[in-house]
This record gives structure tokens, C-alpha cells and sequence, in this order.
């Protein structure tokens, strides 16, 4: 049968993480600044509250207002982000590929997603939902002091950078309009 077609069910996960998987994780979690701070054995400990997942092409891996529950790293594969404005028309913001992450926001406020993230290839992604980051504070302070101090410093990071396009986009693009 050439055209039949196979559904993959992200419902469908595997609990269990072999060596191998273990390792490439703690490996891709040593590159993101967020974790820059912790040690491996840290990491070890992190790991335990890790899920992965599976998404199809074209899956949604969550919706634009939709409650912020947790960080998304990509282990495989390519995510979308995409904002729609309020005439329903939507734009891409941003393509995710391997070693990415996306959606920290939600590890510290929980608040409503501002865009969609969408697969675009099947995607292999480990998710860190809020409620097991909280527990996992409260049970190792130091460490969680470690993760809070990452996440702080990637949204300083973000935040300069939008306030250095903010300024390019309010100073710079007036004077090339009257050229």
C-alpha cells in the first residue's frame, strides 16, 4: 500500500529513557544558558522531571492564549512560532530547530501564551512543566536558585535586544523614509 498514510500519536509516550537519550538530554541542557550554572549532577536531577514528546508535522504544540505551563527544548526536528492579531491574520515569528528552546516565559509567570508554537517537521521535544520545576525548587534550592538566575538572564538578554530593535525601529526608520 504506497499511499497509505501513518499516524503518529503524541498521546503515546515513552516514560522510559534509555542511556543514550539520557546523556544527548543532559548534553543538549548543558548548552542552554538557562542550565549553564548547574553541575551534572544537577543535571542528573533535572532530568528526573523532563518529559518527552513526539509532534507530527504541522501538530499544535500549544495555541496563542493558551496557559503558559512550561519550557519546550527541541531535541529534533523544526518548531514555528506564530502570532495571530486580532483580524485573524497570522505571522510567523520565529523557526526553532534542534538546541532551541522556546516558551521560558511560562517557568516564571504562567501566564497565557502570546503565540502558537506549531511542528514544523516531526519534532522531538523535552518539556519542563511548571508545576514539576516548582516542586523541584522547593525540594533543591540551591539548584533552583541556579535556574531562576538562567532564566532571568535570558530574559535580560531579550529584553535588551528588543529595546536596541525598538530604538533602531523608532530612530533610524524615520530617517531613511526622508531620504
Amino acid at each position: 500500500m504506497e499511499n497509505e498514510k501513518v499516524v503518529h500519536s503524541s498521546f503515546w509516550v515513552n516514560f522510559f529513557n534509555s542511556p543514550t537519550e539520557e546523556t544527548d538530554l543532559k548534553n543538549s541542557l548543558k548548552t542552554i544558558p538557562l542550565f549553564n550554572e548547574l553541575t551534572k549532577r544537577d543535571l542528573s536531577s533535572l532530568i528526573k522531571i523532563i518529559h518527552n514528546r513526539t509532534f507530527v508535522p504541522t501538530e499544535l504544540i500549544f495555541h496563542q492564549g493558551d496557559p503558559g505551563i512550561g519550557l519546550y527544548i527541541i531535541r529534533d526536528g523544526e518548531v514555528e512560532i506564530e502570532r495571530e492579531n486580532a483580524n485573524n491574520v497570522k505571522k510567523t515569528l520565529a523557526t526553532f530547530s534542534k538546541g532551541d528552546f522556546f516558551g521560558e516565559l511560562a517557568l516564571v509567570d504562567g501566564e497565557k501564551r502570546s503565540a502558537s508554537a506549531i511542528a514544523k517537521t516531526e519534532c522531538k521535544v523535552s518539556i519542563i512543566f511548571k508545576p514539576d520545576l516548582d516542586e523541584f525548587i522547593e525540594k533543591y534550592p540551591r539548584k533552583g536558585i541556579k535556574i531562576l538566575n538562567g532564566i532571568s538572564s535570558m530574559i535580560a538578554l531579550r529584553l535588551r535586544k528588543l529595546n536596541e530593535d525598538y530604538f533602531d525601529l523608532q530612530y533610524n526608520l524615520p530617517e531613511e523614509k526622508g531620504k
